[in-house]
């Protein structure tokens, strides 16, 4: 008798088992556009890759330049947007100018002594290459210490409402993100 039963639970779990695949199945069938809407084909991809490469110099320096341009509009319309939903009193705007301005990417010209060419990287020793990231990533802490700063003068600044809403916005950026939650809040 307890064989039977057995049988009969591995049928049914048998069953319930092909059931969702099925369903699952019928969901996934289509090709889903992605998160945002801009998710492409292993063949999409290479296609542009393969037109950047086809590029001139000059070409590519305008595509990223406009990249560029299209990041930093995108992140003022998002900083503009929390300013607007912070409601800030004209006493609170200096913090705000200051906490907008610490969470700036660095400029092109900032960035100019950090790239190495390939031969100047192929030309360091281990040693230096691990002295060269040290340097680097204390550039790095600076930068985010002097954030941090400019961030707790502001939420000094703000009322408990402000604060509670500055919160949930934060939350929502550093969740909203992809590519494995790497986003920064106010960070193009």
């Amino acid at each position: 008798m307890n064989t039977v039963r057995k049988n009969i639970v591995i049928v049914l779990a048998a069953f319930g088992i092909a059931g969702a695949s099925l369903g699952v199945q019928a969901q996934t069938g289509a090709p889903a556009e992605g998160r945002h809407g801009y998710a492409v084909s292993k063949e999409q991809r290479e296609a542009k890759r393969a037109e950047f490469r086809n590029m001139t110099p000059e070409q590519r320096q305008a595509k990223m330049a406009e990249f560029r341009a299209k990041r930093l509009e995108q992140r003022a319309a998002r900083q503009a947007k929390l300013a607007e939903t912070l409601k800030l009193t004209p006493a609170q705007q200096p913090v705000w100018q200051a906490f907008v301005a610490s969470s700036a990417p660095l400029q092109k010209g900032e960035r100019a002594g950090q790239r190495l060419s390939k031969e100047q990287r192929a030309a360091l020793t281990a040693p230096q290459r691990m002295e060269r990231h040290i340097a680097l990533q204390k550039a790095r802490t600076a930068r985010m210490e002097a954030r941090l700063s400019a961030l707790n003068s502001l939420y000094a600044a703000l009322t408990p409402e402000q604060r509670k809403i500055f919160d949930e916005q934060a939350q929502h950026r550093r969740g909203g993100r992809h590519h494995g939650g790497h986003g920064q809040m106010m960070r193009g």
